[in-house]
Order: structure tokens, then C-alpha cells, then sequence
């Protein structure tokens, strides 16, 4: 378990201190997928780099499994160090060596194992990112994901307890970052390792992460199971980090189809749907299709996000009611007896 108390980081600069990060108190249980978001600048780098004993806290604890590493040096913090891996943005790998003396690396270092046993160990870990076919190229001949692949198997060469993803996946594109993604997950069910996600991407969070935090100007300002925080996020960062995932209702051709639809329609409405868990499944617009037969229903766009947890799921649908006022309120009321979130789009939006 990881336990950070009341934790504060001043750096001081020739223009005054700088509060790098400011009281900030979590937990990590065992196994967990923890997320850490937030922009560039929210102190969420600086908090990791406590957690590996980079960093020293001006005040604070930071506890794993029971050992208060803020206060270990020398022989002792080296030792604590290595039940952590890390994988890095830059994959930072040695470009002279070929993929599986990478991997062996950190073996190496350690001089504990025989070469032998090191290259049993190391091409164990290719196969486990599922490199094993490629132990002999050099990182100039591997994609970007295989390289990050490649940074994964190192991070674990030590057989770490914990491991920090620190903004691993923001220099993949979306379908590389989703492979790596699949990677990270299928380690931490196989090896139920802990794994701590520093990132800006809130896709990387939802697909991934048990529980998230969300900081800014260094300080945690929500924090919660992913599901929870997802369904309903309540500072206004959290918010926009939630919509910029899920929200695309601001996509060109929606904001366009949107305008002109109000226009042509002004006493209709345009509605956005927001169904979550076992509601995903509910045959709820047939039913009001059912109960308002003189409304006409026009479905816009669609679409569902699956978190990690497999149980929870959310979705949204727009639509919109043309028809008799008052049966379009009735029918409003009826998404809402059904506990559907409605929100009615306005030209304003």
C-alpha cells in the first residue's frame, strides 16, 4: 500500500518559493490502477518523483508498504527503489543495444543473476509485451509502441511491487496508446501489480484506472473511484477533463448539425441523454416512442464508453422531440422518472 500524508514540495527560486505540491493525502491499495491527472504544471511529476525518493518532501510522509521512504539515503533508498519501475514518456532506452540487452539492463546493474539467467529473465519479459519475436532489433528498427513495450519489460526486469507510468503513452497516437494500454492492463491482472498512472490524457484514465486523482496548482482537488468521477465529476476541471473524453457535442459537424436543426425546429427539442451502468441496456427511447406516439423522435448521434471496470459503463444519445409542447415536457419527465439525465441543447451552447 501507498500512503502519501500531508505532503508538501517548495522549491526555491531566484523569483521566491514555488509550492510545487500542497497537502496532499492519498491512498493506493495493492493491485490498484491509480490515475493521477492533471495539466502541465499541476505538480502531479513532482508527487511521483516523491514516491520513487527522487524528490524529498519539505513536509510530509510518503509511506510504501509500511516503510516511510521520505527519510531512507544511501544503500537502503537504492533497495526500495528497486520494487519500483518506471516507464517513461521517451522510452529513454540505449539505442546500442538491441531490445532484449534493454531488457537486461537493470539485470545487469543489479549483478544478482547469471548471464544466462539474465536472458532467460529478459526474453520472459519480451514474450510478456509480446516482443518475443523481436529481442534482436535496436530501437531505431521498433515503432513506438514496441519501444514503450520494450520500456514496460525493463520496469519489470526487478520485479517490482509498484510501477509509474509517467506520461507514457503522450507521445503514441490514439491506436498505439490504446496497444500500450492493453499491455499495462493485462499486467496488472496477470502479475496484480500496482500500478500509478501520471497523465493529461483522461482516455488513459478511463480505460485503464481503478480510481483518479485530479490535481491542480499542486493541490488534489477530487478524487474518487473513475466510475464515480466520470458519472459525476464536481470541480470544474474535473468537467472539462470528463467532456474533452466523452462530450462530442462540440465536434464540427455535431455543433453544425446542432445549429441548423435549431433553426428549422425552434419549438422542438434537442436533448442529450445520459445513461450510465445497467441503464446503458434499458429499452428506454422505445418506450417513450411507446408512451408519446404523436412526438417525433430523430436520433442524432450516439455513443458508449466502457470504464475498466467491465460494471460500469456510460453512454449518451442525442435526440430531438418535435411535437406538442406539453408532451414533450411529459416525455422530459419521463426520462427523468426512469433516472436518464436529460440535458436540452440551446442555441446558446
Amino acid at each position: 500500500m501507498i500512503e502519501l500524508k500531508n505532503i508538501n514540495k517548495t522549491f526555491e527560486t531566484a523569483d521566491g518559493p514555488v509550492h510545487a505540491v500542497n497537502d496532499v493525502n492519498l491512498t493506493i491499495q495493492d493491485g490498484d490502477v491509480y490515475g493521477i491527472v492533471g495539466f502541465s504544471g499541476a505538480g502531479k511529476s513532482t508527487l511521483v518523483r516523491m514516491l520513487n525518493g527522487l524528490e524529498k518532501p519539505t513536509s510530509g510522509q510518503v509511506i510504501i508498504n509500511g516503510t516511510q521512504i521520505n527519510t531512507l539515503g544511501g544503500v537502503a533508498l537504492r533497495q526500495e527503489r528497486k520494487k519500483i519501475g518506471m516507464i517513461f514518456q521517451h522510452f529513454n532506452l540505449l539505442w546500442s543495444r538491441t531490445v532484449l540487452e534493454n531488457i537486461m539492463f537493470p539485470l545487469e546493474l543489479d549483478k544478482q543473476l547469471s548471464k544466462h539467467e539474465r536472458e532467460e529473465k529478459a526474453k520472459h519479459l519480451a514474450d510478456l509485451v509480446g516482443l518475443g519475436d523481436r529481442i534482436h532489433a535496436y530501437p531505431s528498427q521498433l515503432s513506438g509502441g514496441q519501444k514503450q513495450r520494450v520500456g514496460i519489460a525493463r520496469a519489470l526486469a526487478n520485479d517490482p511491487d509498484i510501477l509509474i507510468s509517467d506520461e507514457a503513452t503522450s507521445a503514441l497516437d490514439p491506436q498505439t496508446t490504446d496497444e500500450v494500454l492493453d499491455v499495462l492492463e493485462s499486467i496488472n491482472r496477470q502479475m496484480d501489480l500496482t500500478i500509478v498512472i501520471i497523465t493529461h490524457e483522461m482516455h488513459v484514465i478511463r480505460r485503464l484506472a481503478d480510481k483518479v486523482a485530479v490535481m491542480e496548482a499542486g493541490r488534489v482537488i477530487e478524487e474518487g473511484p473513475v466510475s464515480q468521477v466520470f458519472t459525476h465529476p464536481q470541480e470544474e476541471l474535473t468537467k472539462r477533463f470528463v467532456n474533452a473524453e466523452i462530450d462530442t457535442s462540440q465536434e464540427p459537424d455535431i455543433k453544425e448539425v446542432t445549429k441548423q436543426l435549431l433553426a428549422k425546429y425552434p419549438h422542438g427539442r434537442l436533448v442529450r441523454l445520459h445513461f450510465h451502468g445497467d441503464q446503458v441496456q434499458m429499452p428506454v427511447l422505445s418506450e417513450a416512442i411507446r408512451q408519446f406516439p404523436d412526438l417525433e423522435f430523430s436520433i442524432l448521434e450516439g455513443s458508449i464508453h466502457q470504464m475498466a471496470d467491465k460494471a460500469a459503463t456510460m453512454g449518451s444519445l442525442f435526440i430531438q422531440l418535435v411535437g406538442d409542447q406539453v408532451q414533450i415536457e411529459e416525455c422530459l419527465n419521463f426520462f427523468a422518472q426512469v433516472r436518464v439525465e436529460t440535458e436540452v441543447i440551446t442555441s446558446e451552447q
